[in-house]
């Protein structure tokens, strides 16, 4: 072959790689813009399943109230209120991400087998609540759903147990080192949203990327109550290793619970592991 044909073969060649490259990178680029503008719609879920209420908990035969919670900011949240027979103290429940506060009867029922008062409401834009989700959103619905406790209930903040499971952790956490509750309970829980992106899309600066923090591990950091983390070794969404790493960063007394089961079932598939899990860490919060 003469020397300029395979001149011309290479620089065709090399101008080829570029093309791709530069393709290549473009996509990559559509990729994270996508994701940094989208993180909202990747972040909550109100409507899946639905943002319909489903059964209350009079149908598994729980006694419950609806009630409405009304934040700082002016915005009403939808709530049940269950009171349990001589019940030992009141959980603050904190729900996930998808769904709403009838997409829980399982845990309702599993609290008042263990003698536990329960309210649970929806953040603002779940369910029947008003408002659109945002973080200090969140944070704000805690707070409302304390007040409703501690001022118009009247119940003491040392027979309050906080409860959040995966998301909820993080907004339960944040209200934990902002009030004096009797103890915390972190179920399936993460250190914070840049750090859990990290660790799930390692070919991505999600650090960088990330416009939600909800840093649960921070929040513990400040944390002086008793502290129960529960955590499944099978977690198919939030790694075991991001539980046991907000175990460390707590204060003592606290507790570690492993669970099995995948993130949305290993409580009941835990079953009685779970359950005298959860009355042990009571027993030594609230008493018997």
């Amino acid at each position: 072959m003469p020397h300029d044909d395979c001149v011309s073969v290479k620089r065709e060649h090399v101008n080829g790689v570029i093309s791709i490259l530069v393709m290549a990178a473009g996509v990559y680029a559509l990729i994270v813009l996508l994701l940094f503008l989208g993180q909202a719609r990747l972040l909550y879920f109100p409507n899946i399943p639905s943002r319909t209420l489903g059964p209350g908990p009079d149908s598994i035969g729980l006694v419950y109230e609806r009630v409405e919670l009304f934040t700082d900011d002016g915005v009403r949240l939808d709530a049940w209120f269950l009171p349990a027979r001589n019940s030992r103290g009141v959980v603050l429940f904190f729900h996930g991400n998808a769904g709403n506060i009838s997409h829980r009867l399982d845990s309702l029922k599993i609290f008042n087998d263990l003698q536990l008062s329960t309210l649970i409401f929806d953040y603002r834009g779940y369910g029947r609540s008003d408002g659109k989700v945002s973080e200090q959103g969140t944070y704000r619905d805690a707070q409302a759903a304390w007040r409703y406790l501690t001022e118009q209930r009247g119940i003491a903040a040392s027979q309050i147990i906080l409860f959040g499971r995966s998301l909820g952790a993080a907004v339960a956490a944040h209200l934990a080192h902002q009030q004096k509750p009797a103890g915390l309970i972190i179920e399936s829980g993460f250190v914070s949203v840049p750090e859990l992106a990290a660790q799930l899309y390692p070919w991505l600066p999600a650090r960088w990327l990330a416009r939600f923090q909800y840093p649960t591990g921070e929040y513990l950091d400040s944390v002086s109550l008793p502290v129960l983390i529960v955590h499944s070794r099978d977690d198919e969404i939030i790694p075991f290793d991001q539980g046991r790493s907000l175990f460390e960063r707590a204060r003592e007394p606290k507790q570690f619970l492993e669970l099995k089961g995948g993130h949305n079932d290993g409580f009941l598939v835990s079953g009685s592991q779970y359950l005298s899990g959860m009355d042990r860490f009571l027993v030594s919060v609230i008493g018997e």
